[in-house]
């Protein structure tokens, strides 16, 4: 494929074979995609630096830029970019609903989903990375999820490593998923205070549609069914940087007046479709608490087990009681494998992953103590999806890891930062601040 340009940068889409199994590399084979950029009148220069980026996730393709965006103005000025589709995602090898059913039954399709943990995602790097630098290491930014991955990566491959930069996924090395929510809850609470602080009309107007989707659940477009946790979820939005305002403005135009009395609107339920459906990320809700399993136990869909520990999260209880209605923030629960049509037919599956207990460990803790690789980790005060004092931690337990500690930024701070974010962590990784 010939590289293709847009403003200030070229472009080189790259298809790269690698196994499913890595313990098998002569078995099955699938696709990874990755999308080179180079500074326009730098793309020849073969001595530029490779930088590869790893989205959050899990189950996310890499960001779709136009041109010199965020902190990709940034990276290109030293580092020819791969923006990498993990396994599974964006134009890689699709696991979906509808090509699952290609494995065969939920056992098969379980087992398949099994290879596509940060472990494997790292030793689809290690090849990669041999192919398009000839052996020499590379700079990994991964952003949450990605995060994960790069932490693995330190444990598993660190030959292959120049530098390591981390944006908001500084993972616990040891806490059980059980753990990571219990950490969880509290810190969303706090999300949702702040919100109702700044838009305290909000109050009212989440009470009125959790009270109208009890008595009346919504079919959204595509046939998604909106009820009241389905609703709390849109809490997602409040761990990034203009997630509150967008929220409020979703739920100020919920309802319009029909001949049959206040309904919600095709517009607010479009919206809130928009923002729930993982049509476009199922893997997010699969394999979203085998990220934190390492042979402790099966995960048994540990955010709905642990909810129950915070009876403030009940919406029932609190038009019972009164109270404001509390969204949820990054928590996958088995509803949401009844309510939304990309997620459904995975259900099995996704039922034999929580059951599993064989996972095996991501990250060495040896290995982590004596680390040479420059690594530096922006962590964001009160992060909502990644609990701060889990990546503080972990921070202290990699030798010569350097943090850039910020409450300037919410979890998308390398994107809503601009070039800054990436710019210190640079610079910290460099001995240059």
């Amino acid at each position: 494929m010939p590289p293709y340009r847009q403003p200030g940068v070229v472009l080189t889409d790259h298809h790269f074979t690698v196994p499913l199994d890595h313990a098998d590399p002569s078995g099955e084979q699938i696709e990874v995609y990755g999308r080179e950029v180079a500074a326009a009148g730098r793309a020849d220069t073969d001595r530029l630096p490779w930088l590869v980026y790893l989205e959050g996730g899990p189950g996310c393709a890499a960001r779709r830029f136009a041109g010199k965006e965020a902190w990709l103005a940034r990276a290109v000025r030293d580092h020819r970019v791969l923006l990498l589709d993990q396994r599974g995602t964006g134009r890689s090898t699709p696991a979906t609903r509808q090509t699952l059913p290609l494995r065969g039954g939920p056992a098969e399709q379980a087992r398949y989903l099994g290879h596509f943990r940060a472990d494997s995602i790292v030793r689809d790097c290690e090849l990669i990375r041999r192919r398009l630098t000839g052996g020499a290491p590379w700079t990994v930014l991964g952003q949450s999820f990605g995060g994960f991955c790069a932490t693995h990566y330190l444990s598993a491959a660190p030959e292959g490593l120049e530098t390591v930069l981390v944006t908001g996924g500084l993972p616990s090395l040891d806490a059980t998923a059980d753990d990571v929510y219990r950490a969880a809850y509290p810190r969303v609470r706090r999300k949702n205070e702040a919100h109702y602080d700044r838009y305290p009309q909000d109050v009212e107007s989440a009470r009125r549609i959790a009270e109208h989707l009890a008595e009346h659940p919504a079919l959204l477009p595509g046939g998604y069914r909106l009820t009241v946790e389905a609703f709390q979820s849109l809490g997602l939005l409040l761990g990034s940087g203009d997630g509150s305002h967008r929220l409020h403005y979703l739920l100020e135009d919920a309802f319009v007046r029909t001949p049959s009395g206040p309904a919600l609107s095709d517009a607010f339920l479009e919206a809130v479709r928009a923002q729930l459906s993982f049509a476009s990320r199922p893997l997010y809700a699969v394999l979203h608490e085998a990220i934190y399993a390492q042979g402790q136990g099966p995960t048994g869909w540990a955010a709905e087990r642990v909810r129950a520990e915070f009876p403030d999260f009940d919406a029932g209880a609190a038009l019972a009681g009164g109270g404001p209605v509390l969204f949820t923030g990054e928590t996958i629960h088995p509803w949401h494998f009844d309510v939304d049509p990309a997620l459904s037919p995975l259900r099995e599956a996704a039922d034999l992953l929580a059951a599993r207990a064989d996972w095996p460990a991501l990250y060495d803790r040896g290995r982590l103590a004596a680390n040479t690789v420059p690594v530096a980790a922006a962590v964001y005060h009160d992060d909502m999806y990644v609990d701060t004092a889990h990546s503080l931690e972990t921070a202290r337990a990699v030798r010569g890891l350097r943090t850039y500690v910020t409450d300037e930024y919410e979890h998308d701070g390398v994107r809503a930062g601009g070039t800054r974010v990436l710019d210190r962590l640079l610079d910290l990784a460099r001995g240059e601040a």
